[in-house]
């Protein structure tokens, strides 16, 4: 199945590092979140993707017009008849990547519609945003999708806290501490959403409408949304803290979404 990214956004919460480069560029160990995020829908077989791009839109072209570049050790032979000679290649090969421009300032419901000409007809497809990292199994929102016959699939998710919770007794004593614990009563889309063909006819033709808003309050409605739940790992970025979070993550080899 093709899979479809919102990379459009100027993400605003995270200005520290989007006053310079779209939100999915943003690194975690060295890769951008966008690149983990395909990793992981690559690692269920799902290599086939078309990317929403927006706001600094031409960077995430130039990364992948320069993949090589961006991720191998490179030998140039300088001269009139210079070489190039890449290093230990990638794992990446057989990824098919469309870059799609989907206007700078629409709202995801627009970005969405505006990719329309690359879903075959019929054809079913995986939609996500380019900044949340998670342990979904792909392959069963898939299954959970295809049994309960609806439109939209989307995976709920039990939302990581921002600040670390604290349990107090009476006397002030602090009896536990959990750093960013994941609130076990609260649901949220956590994005990674499986979608029918149809899913199409909830986009309006207004590049002002959110995906998050009127069609999927349509699709409430009509009964037409499943959720897949998901109870383990799932951490946006939308906060510098957050992406400091993620490199921590990785850095200390404690990345749970790195399955590849």
């Amino acid at each position: 199945m093709k899979v479809v990214i919102l990379c459009g956004g100027k993400g605003t919460r995270l200005r520290e590092e989007t006053e310079y480069r779209p939100k999915p560029m943003v690194p975690i160990g060295g890769r951008p979140i966008l690149w983990h995020i395909m990793k992981t829908y690559a690692h269920h077989g799902h290599n086939e993707f078309i990317l929403c791009l927006g706001y600094k839109g031409e960077m995430i072209k130039d990364y992948f017009r320069n993949y090589l570049w961006n991720t191998c050790d490179i030998t140039l032979k300088l001269g009139r008849q210079g070489e190039i000679e890449c290093h230990h290649g990638h794992d990446e090969e057989d990824w098919s990547v469309t870059l799609a421009d989907t206007g700078e300032n629409s709202m995801t419901a627009w970005r969405v519609k505006a990719i329309q000409r690359y879903i075959p007809k019929g054809e079913p497809f995986l939609l996500t945003y380019g900044d949340g990292l998670g342990t979904i199994d792909i392959n069963a929102s898939i299954a959970s999708h295809k049994a309960s016959g609806k439109v939209c699939t989307l995976t709920a998710v039990h939302p990581a806290g921002r600040f670390g919770a604290i349990r107090i007794e009476e006397d002030g004593t602090i009896h536990s501490f959990a750093e960013k614990p994941q609130f076990e009563d609260t649901l949220v889309n956590g994005g990674y959403m499986v979608c029918d063909h149809r899913m199409f006819d909830y986009m309006p033709d207004d590049p002002n409408v959110m995906l998050e808003r009127a069609p999927m309050d349509k699709l409430v409605a009509e009964g037409q949304l499943n959720a897949y739940r998901h109870r383990g790992f799932w951490q946006p970025m939308d906060t510098y803290q957050e992406s400091q979070h993620l490199n921590q993550l990785w850095a200390e080899g404690d990345a749970p979404w790195k399955v590849w």
